[in-house]
């Protein structure tokens, strides 16, 4: 069985598990140099796609590889794969569902921490030799910690939740928004509030993203939602990019509307550094810390995620269902 590999070859080959060596597979790489369409049809055998969480995958990909029986993204994203497509014609999309919960978690509360305790700001006056004159300016500023924010957690699936068993530990008052609201006993044991949507925008000092793009969260972010949020309240994104309307964003930090945005992800991906939300003017530049999308990027998570993907891949081969299908089939 052929699986073609649209990623680098390097975390495959560090993350490889032992059992993949002996499995009938031979393993492609699409080059650098190859357009994703071209990398198919050269490789038309192939019966397993692995992509990166932001590869996109459509329609035009898959007429390509006829015998194609799985894509699995590395990622628990899945937005960039064309799920009808795919359902359409019967290849399974599975994704590494909760793979990186934790990873991400800690993630979120370091950008929280960066966020509120000036982490870039501080680092670069040491740097410029400003440390007492930036530690006054921090005093001054009456910044609050962690301990006295509420949160606001947009999403509850497995990222959100290892977030708020997290957050636990600080005293932070949690509140939660998702569609479908969780029973009492799960909101006692992770000690979490739910609110509507436009409510935990109004009344938290930290709302953090923790939601998949749907045709109904896509750009949910906007000014509406912004316009509700405190003066004072922080904005974090370690979901995805497409969660929020760049412009609406942009304005919002330079006008102030918010105390700050920290983000792990932006739309697009590569994000260029004239993109509208990292190009900002110099009175705006200190409302904005940001992460090369690296909340997932632990070992054990892709330790994790690389298991997953060989063990569906073994499914195919053995002629079984693979598991973490999230397109219907």
């Amino acid at each position: 069985m052929k699986i073609l590999v649209f990623g680098p070859r390097d975390r495959y080959d560090v993350y490889r598990p032992d059992f993949a060596a002996r499995m009938a597979v031979e393993l492609v790489f699409r080059t650098p140099e190859q357009a994703y369409v071209q990398a198919a049809r050269e490789n038309a055998d192939a019966e397993v796609l692995f992509v990166d969480a932001i590869t996109p995958v459509g329609a035009e990909v898959m007429d390509q590889l006829p015998r194609l029986k799985m894509i699995h993204s590395e990622g628990v994203g899945y937005n960039c794969i064309d799920c009808a497509a795919a359902r359409e014609r019967n290849i399974f999309v599975c994704n590494n569902k909760g793979c990186n919960a934790a990873s991400v978690a800690e993630h979120t509360i370091m950008l929280m921490l960066m966020a509120l305790r000036f982490g870039i700001r501080g680092h670069q006056a040491v740097v410029e030799g400003r440390q007492i004159e930036m530690k006054q300016q921090a005093i001054a500023a009456r910044a609050p910690g962690l301990f006295q924010c509420s949160v606001g957690l947009v999403g509850f699936g497995d990222t959100a939740q290892a977030a708020a068993r997290r957050l636990a530990a600080f005293g932070c008052p949690l509140y939660y928004y998702t569609a479908h609201r969780r029973p009492p006993e799960v909101e006692a044991d992770f000690g979490v509030t739910y609110l509507p949507l436009e409510e935990l925008a109004a009344r938290c000092d930290i709302v953090s993203l923790h939601c998949a793009v749907t045709p109904e969260t896509e750009n949910m972010v906007d000014a509406a939602f912004l316009g509700r949020m405190k003066p004072e309240a922080v904005l974090v994104n370690c979901a995805r990019g497409a969660l929020v309307d760049n412009q609406a964003l942009r304005q919002a930090l330079i006008d102030g509307r918010i105390a700050c945005a920290a983000l792990d992800t932006i739309e697009p991906e590569p994000t260029p550094a004239d993109h509208p939300l990292v190009d900002l003017p110099e009175e705006a530049r200190s409302r904005a810390v940001y992460s090369s999308h690296l909340g997932g990027c632990s070992g054990g998570s892709f330790a994790k995620a690389h298991l997953t993907m060989w063990e569906n891949a073994r499914e195919i081969l053995e002629g079984r269902r693979p598991c973490n299908v999230v397109n219907g089939l």
